[in-house]
This record gives structure tokens, C-alpha cells and sequence, in this order.
């Protein structure tokens, strides 16, 4: 499962954000106001009230949504969470972010994102099975293969989308596991997406350092947040580059090697003691501190809202590759910018899980199965040709990395809007 618990908080309502960020990039390329209000805003939204029967026998009742923002270039995709502080403004925001990243990555898709107001750790597995097939038989008009297509996200996993994809099969009478990405491998699920994410960061890192001139075989690397996203950057920050990686941290806290950590024995140590804090032979240092230290990447793996106003001047590494959603504010982007920073945004550096979830859903509709390697393949090129894309755009209009991305997508957006007539 993705990320802690205790990362979802925002201290900016992200919606907003989202809308600011929007407005930013349509003023770039003076689009109309209209235009702009239909880019802003969800197409659908659905909120759903899920009575589950617990294992002690009493009903209770939770909350879930599922926010479609735009399905001009086609069916929704997006990941769906189980948070405790889940909020539908937070929905809002990440569908709207998926609307950006499929448009950057040139995918027939739009952009959606669900959520369910629970605390998985405090449930069983029989809780959640139950619950993730409430959640199915609540949207299963709004979701399907040529609809709308949920995937794993904070707290679910490929067994929780298993559950719904039979869930909806058994609703409509037939095997439709194409409804759901992120699947085991036996029912549909595709080779590679395990660490899609975190490679499809990679990907951007690596063309970002041939901008820069920087050697990755000799760079320091710094993981904000070593959940799935940030060990898989971990391993392959080392096996792709031979880069070193000099200081992880979770909700625990934060260590640092200048001789460098070992991804995995980095990973086993927080699966068995809960912590990385807990690995031998390093420094302790503030979870303040990894974001600050002289390194040639940091990569915010966790966390919304981490680099701001506050703390953008102090940010000392060369390269910003954002594999969380939202961890830099608007204010921050631009101190970051004045002070030749390279940042990747979010929906661009972490577009390889939806990339390749769009490949596992190519691969339902064929009935087929790529290799791995094919996937990889493919991921890279799709990735490299959409970092191409906004370093091309930044350059042109002397923008921000964040606001070129917008600014492509945007127009990727609007053009299927208008070629169908809807402004």
C-alpha cells in the first residue's frame, strides 16, 4: 500500500491550489475565461454513503467519492484512496492533476480520483474486502472499461482492486476486469507496474541530468518519504545510474550516510522495525533537514505541501523530481525557479503508474499480455517524449517547469474540447 497515514494532510485546501495553478498557465496562453471555468471545474462528482457490517457484528457507515474531472479525451482514470482525513476537495484536486497527466503523456484518457473516509490500519482484511465491494456496488453505473477505471492509490493495493473488479464482473454478469488497473497479474494485471511510478520518475530524472550536465553515476541522492514510490527510486536511482543515495526518511523520521544507504536493506529495516530510523551506521537528522541538504536530487516521495515559501530558498539540490503529489506550493515554484532549481513537477515525474496502467488496460482490451521489458520500453519513450515536451514549452514561453506542463496539457485539453464542440 501507498504512502503513511499521516501524510495526507494539506495546509493549503489543494483544490484551490489546483485552480490557481490552472489560472497561472491559461493567463500564459490568454485563453478565454469560459474556457478556463470548464478546465477548473469536475464534470461529475458522486458521493456515496458505503453501511458496512463490521466483524463484531454493528453497521458502519462510510463516506466515499469519486470525482470525474474531464473526459474530453476519454474515459476517466485515476486512483482511488483509503484515508482517515480523505476529503472531497482533495479528490477534486488529484482528478483534476489526472485530467493533466494523462493529457502530458499523450493518453486517450481523462483524468478522475476516488476516495473512501476509513483507516485501513484499524481494519481487517474481511472489513476492507467488504467495504471495497460496497464501494463498487455504489458507482458501478459511472465506472467500466470505456468509463471510467479506478487503480490502486494511498492505502489500496492489488488485492483491494481484485475484490473490485470482481465485484463488478459479478454486477454485470460477465469477467470485466478491465474496469480496474493495478491488478494482480493473474486476472489482467500487467508486467511492470509494480514500480512503474517511481521508473517513470527515473525516466525524467535521467533526461533532466542530460539537460543539467550532471553525471548520475556520481550524484547524491535524498528520498523524502520511503513508502513504495520512494524505496522503488531508491533501487533504481542505484541499478539504472549508480547514484548514491545519502539520506531517506518516513513519519518516523530522517537518517543520512554521506557514504551512502542501501535502498533495500533500507526497505527491510522499515518493514521490520516500522522505521528507517532504525537502520545501523547512520546520523539521525530532522525531517526538516532532508530537504535542505546539498545534494544533486531530492525526490519528495510522500508528503503534500513540504517545499513552500518558507523553506524554497534554503533548497540546495540541483534537480526536484516530485514523485508525491503536490509537495511544492505556488509561492515556493517560483523561488525555486529565480534560484535554478529544476523541478520536475508531479504529473509529469509521476506519470509512469498511469502510463502503464493505460498499457494494462490496452492489454484487457486485446486479451494479451506484454513483457516486461516491452513495458519498460514503452514507458520510456512515452515519458521521455513528454519531459521533451515541457522543457520545449518552458523554453519558449520562459516559463517554470510547473507551468510549461499546464501550459501543454492545457492545450491538449482544450483542442479535444473544442474539436467536440464544447466551446
Amino acid at each position: 500500500m501507498s504512502n503513511n497515514l499521516d501524510t495526507q494532510v494539506f495546509e493549503e485546501n489543494p483544490f484551490e491550489i489546483v485552480k490557481r495553478q490552472i489560472q497561472i498557465s491559461a493567463d500564459i496562453l490568454k485563453l478565454d475565461p469560459q474556457e478556463v471555468e470548464i478546465l477548473k471545474n469536475p464534470m461529475r462528482e458522486i458521493q456515496v454513503s458505503l453501511p458496512v457490517r463490521m466483524d463484531d457484528g454493528s453497521v458502519k457507515v462510510f463516506k466515499g467519492f469519486r470525482v470525474q474531472h474531464n473526459y474530453a479525451r476519454g474515459p476517466g482514470k485515476g486512483g482511488l484512496r483509503f484515508h482517515p482525513q480523505e476529503t472531497l476537495d482533495t479528490v477534486r484536486a488529484l482528478a483534476s492533476w489526472m485530467t493533466w497527466k494523462t493529457a502530458l503523456l499523450d493518453l486517450p484518457l481523462g483524468g478522475a480520483k476516488g476516495g473512501i473516509v476509513c483507516n485501513p490500519k484499524e481494519m481487517s482484511c474481511g472489513e476492507l474486502e467488504r467495504l471495497s465491494r460496497a464501494y463498487v456496488r455504489s458507482i458501478h453505473p459511472f465506472i467500466g472499461p470505456d468509463k471510467d477505471v479506478p487503480a490502486p492509490d494511498v492505502y489500496t493495493n492489488p488485492q483491494i482492486m481484485a475484490w473490485m473488479a470482481d465485484e463488478y464482473s459479478v454486477i454485470s454478469g460477465k469477467p470485466q476486469f478491465g474496469v480496474i488497473t493495478g491488478k494482480p497479474l493473474c486476472i489482467g494485471g500487467s508486467p511492470g507496474r509494480g514500480d512503474a511510478t517511481a521508473r517513470g520518475g527515473m525516466y525524467t530524472i535521467r533526461e533532466a541530468a542530460k539537460e543539467l550536465g550532471i553525471d548520475l553515476s556520481k550524484a547524491t541522492v535524498a528520498i523524502q518519504g520511503y513508502g513504495n514510490a520512494g524505496y522503488y527510486a531508491g533501487r533504481l536511482c542505484r541499478d539504472l545510474f549508480g547514484a548514491r543515495i545519502v539520506a531517506a526518511c518516513d513519519s518516523q523520521g530522517s537518517v543520512y550516510a554521506e557514504c551512502g544507504i542501501d535502498p533495500d536493506e533500507a526497505y527491510s529495516c522499515k518493514c521490520e522495525t516500522k522505521s528507517v530510523c532504525n537502520l545501523p551506521g547512520v546520523e539521525t537528522i530532522s525531517g526538516d533537514d532532508i530537504l535542505e541538504l546539498d545534494v544533486d536530487v531530492l525526490i519528495p516521495a510522500a508528503m503534500e505541501n513540504v517545499i513552500t515559501g518558507h523553506n524554497a530558498g534554503r533548497i540546495k539540490a540541483k534537480i526536484v523530481a516530485e514523485l508525491a503529489n503536490g509537495p511544492t506550493t505556488p509561492e515556493a515554484d517560483d523561488i525555486l525557479y529565480a534560484n535554478g532549481v529544476h523541478v520536475i513537477p508531479d504529473f509529469l515525474c509521476n506519470a509512469g503508474g498511469v502510463t502503464v496502467s493505460y498499457f494494462e488496460m490496452v492489454q484487457n482490451f486485446y486479451m494479451y499480455r506484454w513483457e516486461e521489458a516491452e513495458v519498460h520500453e514503452k514507458l520510456d519513450k512515452r515519458i521521455s517524449a513528454a519531459y521533451q515536451s515541457v522543457l520545449s514549452a518552458s523554453k519558449q514561453y520562459n516559463i517554470n517547469m510547473r507551468q510549461a506542463a499546464y501550459v501543454v496539457s492545457l492545450k491538449t485539453v482544450l483542442e479535444a474540447m473544442k474539436i467536440r464542440g464544447w466551446v
